[in-house]
C-alpha cells in the first residue's frame, strides 16, 4: 500500500481518535465519566495506536529528523523514564483505589440489615433484591462482602441492585 495516497484519512484519523482519548480521559480523570466513555477510552485507544503508527510511516523521514536532533531525543527519552517509572507501586499496596473505595467496602462489610436501613427500606426488601439479582441469601446478618466475596467491582453492582431504586 502507498502510504502517501493514505494521507486524507490517516491524518484525519488520527486527530479524530486523539480528540476521542482525549476527551474521555480527561472526563474520567475527574471521575466524569458516563456511559460508554471508558470502554471507548480503552478499546478505541487501539485505533489510536494503529492510526499514530501509520501516520509515523507517512512520515518517517520527519520522525527520523526529531529523533537525530538532541532536543527531541530527550523529549522521547523523557517520556520513556517517566513510563518507567509509572510502574513503580506507590502506597504500599501495588495500586492505588479511588477515594470512594474505603466507604464501599465498609457498606459491603454492613449486615443486611443495616444495608436496609441505608437503602431506607425493609431487611425482606433488601433480602427480595439480593436474591432477584441472583444471591443466595441465607441470614439477615450476611452482607454484601458474604455474598460475592472482595472484589469492588462487584460489590458495587450489587449494592446498586440494592440501593436503587425499583423500577416502575
Amino acid at each position: 500500500m502507498n502510504l502517501a495516497k493514505q494521507r486524507p484519512w490517516i491524518t484525519p484519523l488520527v486527530m479524530g481518535s486523539f480528540a476521542l482519548s482525549a476527551v474521555t480521559g480527561v472526563l474520567m480523570f475527574f471521575h466524569l465519566d458516563t456511559g460508554l466513555n471508558k470502554a471507548a477510552h480503552e478499546w478505541l485507544g487501539w485505533l489510536m495506536l494503529g492510526a499514530v503508527v501509520l501516520h509515523a510511516l507517512l512520515n518517517l523521514p520527519a520522525v527520523k529528523r526529531h529523533l537525530q536532533n538532541s532536543t527531541g531525543r530527550w523529549v522521547v527519552i523523557g517520556s520513556l523514564v517517566v513510563l518507567g517509572l509509572s510502574f513503580i507501586p506507590v502506597g504500599g499496596s501495588g495500586g492505588s483505589e479511588p477515594g470512594f473505595a474505603p466507604p464501599v467496602r465498609a457498606l459491603a462489610k454492613a449486615p443486611i440489615t443495616v444495608l436496609a436501613q441505608v437503602a431506607g427500606t425493609s431487611t425482606g426488601d433488601v433480602k427480595a433484591r439480593l436474591q432477584a439479582a441472583g444471591f443466595t441469601v441465607t441470614s439477615d446478618q450476611q452482607s454484601v462482602a458474604d455474598l460475592v466475596g472482595g472484589d469492588l467491582k462487584v460489590q458495587i453492582r450489587a449494592m446498586s441492585q440494592v440501593l436503587s431504586p425499583p423500577k416502575s
